[in-house]
């Protein structure tokens, strides 16, 4: 894509090469205050604010530039406004040309508050974050990891080692015997979308030019890297005033190919048993409505992945819920007998697909709407290479004509199944009595009646994603953030807040901002809770206590390895982990952060508490103690299968039966060519 760039005044007394005397600190970070991207009329800032946490390798640069570049404003809120936050007219968010900065204490997480900025952005608005270099840089590799899994933009500024080698090895320096170039920074590469060491002050034009045509490009959007040795950062040069120059990223929307558009209509016609799944790409689109439009001229249902879930209104007619392992009944016995599979912005991974075993039908065909050909040409589908909502136009402008429909009778099944799965969700989050302990389903339920469209709820790991995707009816577009790409504990906390930057939700006014997390993926990372104090951000977290890692505990049983090491128990006289639970107080813990903490030990008390959270003013926690659902009614279980390879061998019975399951299911399994 091609940026516009607007003239520059001038500032120095050559008009044919004006330039600035800046560090390559000052110019990079002066050139991100001034890019936008713009989509569909809609302008703002395409790095909005940067987080970081400072040491030998950032300092001296990055830090003194982020110093000149808030000047005039207090402490992470230059002119009085909150760092991420804004109109997006083209002012800046509300930022002028000042680069707002924000105090993270982990770097991992400040890449997971960079992420769900951007997510909650859709793409149009990111996050840069600096770390010094050593450990501060490598921190970065499990975010970036995650971001570009996800698909989702964030720029890393990590320090290196001394360009020039004054002193080598110098202090946290990695030293490779066979390459004098390589630093830690490298581990950064294969997780990025762009990489570049910028080893002169020069060199910086390029690569920044490069990074920003990444962050912006809806097909290749991820990780970007500019490895930034400390002894460059501090280092001056006469920029070009031109490198400064407002610039406008334009968000492109492909329009499909007419010969694949065809092939497409052809394929949807022919169809008797269609089936749309729904993935993150018609988020990052927004072709939400376009989706609706769609699917009330062709009746066709949709299922949804984790990242597509909340594309339809849990109550429209279409919608069927998750699919795949984690998915509904409904959803995937529909799979089962579809001979058309309509992929809409989605990867298809092992969980979608339940490890090749779920469309089963013999003669299935597929067809993926994708902005990526690489995700376009997945399980051997028609492709249609183009933005999802562009796409979703064309194909429902070209049936129009042509009177395509799905025959009424499969509407009725699907409508009909639909009210059944409806009738197990209420039975899964029905509570028992009052004084009750409740399950973590039924914490669900009581959340459910209790949010609007208005709440957003972040998730990413353990048992929850999956009671999450079956049972959790998404109210809004943006109400069900579950990262399950990546599926990273600690992702909660952080991504939470950077959602409340990206809504700008401060007190009442804002939108209710929930974290849901368990025990394990608390102790993972609760340390942006602090962030969240320092900023007064409303954050809800919803901590779930259940004494281990309760997904792969489920998980450790089905493939024989007996629960094996994923309680949080004391050891018992044999040496395992079967004695009483370990004296963690997580909301003690929670409390010493900073968080206003309600525990509840009943139904009754939850229920008050939820409510009382959600109408908090500053960042609060609920603290719950979950029964497990071996004792009481718990979710349905899975729908449809998943691969984890099983021992071959084994002398105990447990994994000797897992076996047998196992060679029973991937029986099943079967390459869509």
């Amino acid at each position: 894509m091609s940026p516009t760039s607007p003239a520059s005044p001038t500032s120095t007394a050559n008009p044919h090469c004006p330039t600035r005397r800046l560090t390559t600190a000052q110019a990079l970070v002066t050139f991100l205050a001034r890019q936008y991207t713009e989509r569909d009329g809609r302008r703002q800032r395409l790095i909005s604010a940067t987080w970081g946490i400072f040491g030998h390798g950032n300092v001296a640069g990055i830090g003194q530039a982020l110093v000149e570049a808030a000047a005039g404003g207090g402490p992470g809120r230059p002119g009085g406004t909150t760092p991420g936050t804004g109109t997006g007219n083209g002012t800046g968010n509300g930022t002028g040309h000042r680069m707002p900065y924000l105090q993270g204490r982990n770097e991992q997480a400040m890449v997971h508050a960079a992420v769900g900025y951007a997510r909650q952005s859709g793409r149009l608005s990111a996050h840069a974050v600096t770390t010094s270099i050593g450990p501060g840089a490598t921190n970065l590799v499990t975010g970036a990891a995650l971001a570009t899994i996800n698909r989702l933009p964030v720029l890393l500024l990590p320090g290196d080692t001394f360009a020039t080698r004054p002193a080598d090895p110098v202090l946290q320096q990695l030293e490779v015997p066979y390459a004098g170039d390589v630093s830690v920074n490298d581990c950064l590469r294969p997780v990025s979308r762009y990489f570049d060491r910028i080893t002169r002050p020069e060199a910086l034009i390029p690569a920044a030019l490069q990074a920003m045509r990444v962050l912006a490009d809806p097909a290749e959007t991820g990780a970007v890297t500019l490895a930034l040795p400390q002894d460059v950062q501090a280092e001056a040069y006469d920029w070009p005033e031109e490198f400064f120059a407002e610039r406008d990223w334009h968000i492109r929307r492909p329009a499909p190919d007419t010969y694949e558009l065809e092939a497409a209509v052809r394929a949807i016609r022919s169809a008797r048993r269609p089936l749309i799944v729904a993935g993150g790409g018609v988020r990052h689109s927004a072709a939400e409505e376009t989706l609706a439009a769609f699917t009330a001229a062709t009746r066709i249902p949709v299922a949804s992945t984790q990242a597509g879930k909340g594309a339809l209104r849990h109550d429209h007619p279409a919608d069927v819920g998750g699919i795949g392992h984690t998915g509904t009944a409904t959803a995937d016995e529909l799979a089962r007998t579809a001979d058309l599979v309509i992929g809409i912005g989605t990867r298809f991974s092992d969980f979608t697909t339940a490890s090749g075993t779920l469309f089963a039908d013999p003669a299935v065909r597929f067809l993926h709407l994708n902005i990526t050909g690489f995700d376009a040409h997945k399980l051997g589908a028609l492709p249609l290479v183009a933005d999802a909502r562009a796409g979703l136009e064309a194909l429902t402008a070209a049936l129009a004509g042509r009177g395509y429909r799905v025959d009424p009778a499969y509407e009725t099944e699907y409508t009909s199944a639909k009210e059944a799965w409806e009738e197990r969700v209420e039975s899964s989050f029905a509570t028992p009595a009052p004084a009750a302990r409740p399950t973590q389903a039924q914490v669900l339920g009581l959340l459910d009646t209790l949010v609007t469209e208005d709440d957003i709820l972040i998730n990413a790991a353990g048992s929850l994603p999956g009671d999450l995707h079956k049972l959790w009816r998404a109210r809004s577009r943006d109400q069900y953030h579950v990262e399950y790409g990546y599926s990273c504990m600690g992702y909660e906390i952080p991504a939470a807040i950077g959602v409340l930057l990206a809504t700008g939700s401060q007190g009442r006014a804002g939108r209710p901002v929930w974290a849901l997390v368990g025990d394990g993926t608390y102790l993972m990372n609760p340390t942006e809770i602090v962030t969240a104090v320092q900023e007064n951000l409303p954050l809800k977290l919803l901590i779930l206590q259940n004494h281990g890692y309760a997904s792969i505990g489920g998980l450790s049983e089905a493939v024989g390895a007996e629960r094996f090491g994923t309680a949080y128990r004391h050891r018992d006289a044999d040496g395992g982990f079967t004695g009483p639970p370990l004296p963690v107080d997580l909301a003690a813990n929670a409390a010493s952060l900073g968080l206003r903490v309600l525990r509840a030990t009943t139904v009754d008390d939850l229920r008050k508490a939820l409510s009382e959270a959600r109408d908090a003013e500053g960042p609060t926690c609920v603290y719950v103690e979950t029964e497990t659902p071996d004792t009481v009614s718990g979710p349905p279980p899975a729908q449809a299968w998943w691969d984890v390879p099983v021992a071959e061998t084994a002398s105990r019975p447990a994994a000797v039966k897992a076996r047998e399951e196992y060679d029973r299911q991937v029986a099943a399994r079967r390459r869509h060519l």
